[in-house]
């Protein structure tokens, strides 16, 4: 038998696909939870095989749990609504060993699990090709500079924080609007953040 722990945020959800894949002959869905901080409590006392877990959910995300599992043992999955090259990279530095929409049929999704279960990695077609297309440009200290922009640090503190001058950090400024093609600060904190190259 498969034990399985979920987490999802939306409750509705988290019902339906415990119910389905408990319909499951050798599956057994053992703990069910809305965050990802709940999720590792429930994985330390039950240690389910399969730990299936949402990305987006408060407190802890499913990433962050992923990332807390990673030499632990437990196989994690994901199950997003989420096609983001950032997050992808994220859970499979994590050791995420599937990673699949929600759209996914019931039974594709139990036969994931399965897979996993002989130790084989299950991710979306689609995942792929997005993954493929666009890497993260923006080198750490782009990535850094971004993070205090979008934090809403002007120029000049960002340059005391990171003990550089004020003329290198809107150089640096320049180059990322450059890489993302923005028009401006703004555009290019929301293009960062909609590829989930912000951390």
């Amino acid at each position: 038998m498969i034990r399985i722990v979920l987490a999802e945020d939306q409750k509705l959800l988290l019902g339906a696909l415990g119910s389905l894949l408990d319909l499951e002959d050798d599956m057994e869905v053992v703990g069910k939870t809305v965050n990802g901080e709940e999720a590792l409590k429930m994985v330390e006392e039950l240690e389910p095989d399969i730990c299936l877990m949402d990305i987006e959910m408060p407190v802890m995300t499913g990433l962050e749990a992923a990332e807390e599992l990673k030499d632990t043992g437990y196989k994690v999955m994901i199950l997003t609504t989420f096609l983001r090259p950032g997050y992808f990279e994220r859970a499979k530095k994590a050791n995420v060993r599937g990673y699949l929409l929600k759209d996914t049929p019931s039974e594709t999704l139990a036969d994931a699990i399965r897979q996993v279960m002989d130790g084989k990695r299950v991710y979306s077609p689609e995942l792929m090709e997005v993954a493929f297309e666009l890497d993260n440009p923006l080198t750490k200290r782009e990535q850094e500079i971004i993070k205090h922009l979008a934090e809403g640090e002007p120029t000049k503190v960002i340059a005391e924080n990171l003990s550089l001058s004020d003329g290198t950090v809107r150089n640096y400024v320049s180059v990322v609007l450059d890489k993302l093609d923005a028009k401006n600060r703004i555009e290019a904190i929301s293009k960062a953040i909609e590829k989930g190259w912000l951390k």
